[in-house]
């Protein structure tokens, strides 16, 4: 392989560009691999280069790598727990060496620590997805700044790993449901009633190819509780948008494409595709985001609603509303060449956004007549069929026990209707509201969930009304008619947002306690839970300029170290094996909640409280970036720091081998807008993995913090090492003040991450990647051996 300055790329270029152009364009160099501790390769004779004595210590380092070989020891060294990760729990030397280029593979260097050697496990993984069996390898892809590289990769990777469409392309990929339990797995597609050309497709579809199994089903007109429930034994995805194409010169339709949001969940998720939205415009990806607003517009056209997520069991529930300002924010980023065309689009999403408005949200069994404020009130019959097979068995045996029968035959009886129970219909009832709520689960909403006018939903609908009455005025000319062909005024929208605000300060609002909490509108009493989405009243633009002087004064309830956590741990409750932890619970931290509040504070020119609050979420991110081989999952432990959660329905996006292709769908939007909303100090910080406390160590001086505080995040703390997989562990253990570290030595944050003796984190003995890059040069496996630490 010839080597010139001609072949080189950008270093930081995506993996389908840097592993097929220059000198990763080719497979066919061959090198000669030593066997043992090390790899040492060279090119023959025949292409490689003059081996030089010495390689030029003014170029950055470029290492020959042979991609199998390479990948097969640096695992069977470095990954000791054998989860095809180099992480920080791994016992490996943290020391791995590799042929440079210039030499032809005969000189190598030492690359060391957790974050380089598990960069180069991906580089490989991804090297081997673009079938090159050889590879140069620049060493700026190992040592890059992992704020920078974590954010490419989403850019270049991570979304494009979660785009689906529906369509005869993409069926295979989307059909599967990791989450059906039922024994029939056929792929099976449901077509609205009225798509007669879309059911012609996806017939001929099934006609045409075989092999899939393919099952096509047409939906009923209306579609009734008792409808759902039959086919719940007979899942399957649920058509979504399509637009005509041309293929081979033949002109067919293609599905809509929209983005899901990772693992099991493979399917287009309702408020998960907010969020994703929000990230994908800050990459410039305006029609993805754009194609899956049309998605909603087409739900809510032909199921009714923009729905849980687009599978079968999920067509009588729908997920927190956010399609007003989802839409605006698509429209402010169309070209303006299209300026008719655009106004065009908003006023069709507006109509399918009105109607959702009048005929869920507003409209039985939803509204509450007497305070005329909205819930979480879904209809549905029997057991929710996507959870785990024995998800509700400890709800159902006592009624089983009580009958004389086994648990799958009451099972069984109770959803066909033959038996009878009052008291499950009541409590899958809320069991099926909080899931529309989107925090299931948490103690919140448990066993009247379906009862509260909940703040969040409430500032989600005055949004809507505040958007559309925004719209009409500002972009419209008040010229919209609604689904029925009613004239829409941005007057009539502004006063419906102010009824709706008063109802919110008389029902909602806690003067005392300055904060918004849910009211039950069965027992006709506020809710006690400290929820964090009070702070959706300040993203909606509901709370007076006083009211958020009281939120922000109560911030504290709810900021931990590593970003916000859902509810606060007295509003939980005690734990225990009768009472165990709700992922939507303290503490728990989400993308979402993250994402709003920043907004939330921005809206009152709070910004400096936005940028303090991203700067711990991003941090909590990064740190686990570094430590955990790219990991991205869906959601953490703020308070102790860990995506390692022992917790119901576990963490997805934690589950890959050697490189992460997905990430999770809102926290990838989240680290985009985050790194949007901070400053470059601050972005400097997160490239140090600089702790947040640490950061913030002046500014949390400012504040005076009294003594209760610090009393109870100690404590916050410690119930939630309790509570994880890892709270033992080294990875977990913060301490404030000049300790030397249990290792010996001051210590240090991250292995030389920021270190400071104001504050150490302690994280592994070894020594781990540094912003400087930590490999040394070594002529030989002997000297590699003899400078091993």
């Amino acid at each position: 392989m010839t080597i010139s300055n001609d072949d080189l790329v950008d270093v930081h270029a995506p993996a389908s560009t840097y592993y097929t152009t220059g000198d990763n364009s080719s497979t066919g160099t061959r090198l000669r691999t030593l066997t043992g501790r090390y790899s040492r390769s060279h090119a023959d004779n025949s292409s490689r280069r003059r081996r030089a004595s010495n390689d030029d210590k003014s170029k950055a380092n470029r290492f020959l790598i042979d991609v199998k070989e390479t990948q097969r020891i640096l695992v069977e060294q470095e990954d000791t727990d054998g989860d095809f990760q180099i992480t920080v729990n791994d016992l490996g030397p943290k020391s791995f060496a590799v042929g440079t280029a210039d030499s032809g593979g005969y000189r190598t260097i030492e690359i060391r620590g957790t974050y380089m050697l598990s960069n180069l496990l991906q580089e490989l993984a991804l090297a081997d997805d673009y079938g090159r069996k050889h590879i140069v390898l620049d060493e700026a892809r190992l040592n890059e700044n992992p704020v920078d590289r974590l954010s490419r990769m989403i850019r270049h990777n991570f979304w494009d790993g979660l785009t689906r469409r529906i369509d005869g392309q993409g069926l295979e990929i989307i059909c599967n449901d990791p989450k059906n339990r039922q024994a029939d797995h056929n792929p099976r597609i449901y077509i609205p009633f009225s798509e007669d050309e879309v059911f012609e497709y996806y017939s001929q579809v099934a006609a045409t190819r075989p092999h899939l199994n393919l099952e096509v089903e047409r939906l009923p007109e209306n579609i009734t509780p008792e409808y759902v429930k039959s086919i719940n034994d007979r899942p399957g995805i649920l058509a979504l948008a399509m637009e005509k194409t041309v293929l081979n010169g033949q002109e067919t339709l293609q599905g809509v494409p929209f983005v899901v949001p990772g693992g099991r969940f493979n399917e287009m998720y309702g408020w998960d595709s907010y969020f994703e939205s929000l990230g994908l415009l800050i990459d410039e990806r305006v029609d993805l985001a754009k194609g899956m607003v049309d998605n909603f517009v087409y739900e809510i056209k032909h199921y009714g609603k923009i729905l849980n997520a687009n599978r079968s069991y999920y067509l009588s529930r729908s997920q927190p509303p956010f399609l007003t300002d989802m839409a605006l924010k698509v429209y402010a980023k169309l070209p303006s060449s299209t300026a008719d065309e655009n106004k065009l689009w908003l006023s069709q999403v507006l109509q399918a956004a009105i109607k959702e408005y009048t005929t869920v949200w507003t409209a039985q069994p939803r509204l509450d007549p007497k305070t005329m404020l909205s819930r979480f009130r879904p209809e549905g019959l029997g057991i929710p069929p996507e959870t785990e097979s024995s998800h509700f068995d400890h709800i159902i045996q006592p009624y089983a026990t009580a009958a004389e029968m086994s648990l799958q035959d009451y099972m069984t009886g109770y959803n066909d209707g033959t038996l009878k129970e009052p008291a499950l219909d009541e409590y899958f009832l809320h069991d099926r509201a909080v899931r529309e709520s989107g925090h299931d689960t948490t103690y919140r909403y448990e066993k009247r969930c379906a009862n509260l006018a909940t703040i969040d939903l409430n500032s989600l609908l005055y949004k809507y009304e505040t958007d559309i009455a925004d719209a009409l005025q500002d972009i419209l000319d008040d010229n919209l008619v609604d689904f029925q062909g009613v004239a829409q005024h941005a007057s009539d929208w502004a006063e419906r947002a102010r009824q709706r605000r008063e109802r919110i300060d008389q029902y909602l609002w806690n003067e005392e306690a300055g904060l918004y909490y849910d009211y039950d509108t069965v027992i006709e009493e506020q809710s006690t839970y400290d929820t964090v989405t009070a702070y959706w009243a300040m993203w909606a633009k509901c709370a007076s300029h006083e009211q958020a002087e009281r939120l922000t004064a109560e911030l504290h309830r709810f900021e931990a170290q590593g970003g916000l956590v859902s509810g606060t741990e007295e509003s939980r409750g005690s734990i225990s094996l009768d009472r165990p932890n709700r992922q939507w619970d303290f503490p728990f931290g989400w993308a979402p909640h993250q994402i709003m509040t920043w907004q939330a504070f921005e809206n009152y020119d709070k910004v400096d409280v936005a940028r303090r609050l991203a700067y711990r979420w991003l941090y909590t991110i990064t740190k686990s970036f570094v430590d955990f081989n790219g990991v991205v999952p869906e959601k953490y432990d703020v308070v102790s720091l860990t995506h390692k959660v022992q917790v119901e329905y576990g963490n997805v996006g934690t589950d890959f081998k050697y490189v992460p292709r997905e990430g999770f769908g809102w926290m990838n939007a989240s680290y985009q807008l985050g790194l949007n909303l901070v400053n470059t100090q601050m972005r400097r910080a997160l490239g140090t993995c600089t702790h947040p406390d640490l950061f913030f160590e002046k500014a949390l001086k400012r504040q005076d913090v009294d003594e209760s505080q610090v009393r109870r995040r100690q404590s916050s703390v410690a119930a939630a090492k309790a509570i994880t997989q890892n709270g033992f562990s080294i990875t977990a253990m913060t301490t404030f003040g000049g300790e030397s570290s249990p290792f010996g030595g001051s210590g240090g944050f991250g292995g030389g991450l920021g270190g400071s003796s104001a504050f150490k984190t302690f994280t592994s003995p070894e020594a781990d990647w540094s912003p400087n890059g930590s490999v040394s040069g070594v002529d030989s496996p002997l000297e590699a051996s003899e400078n091993e630490d």
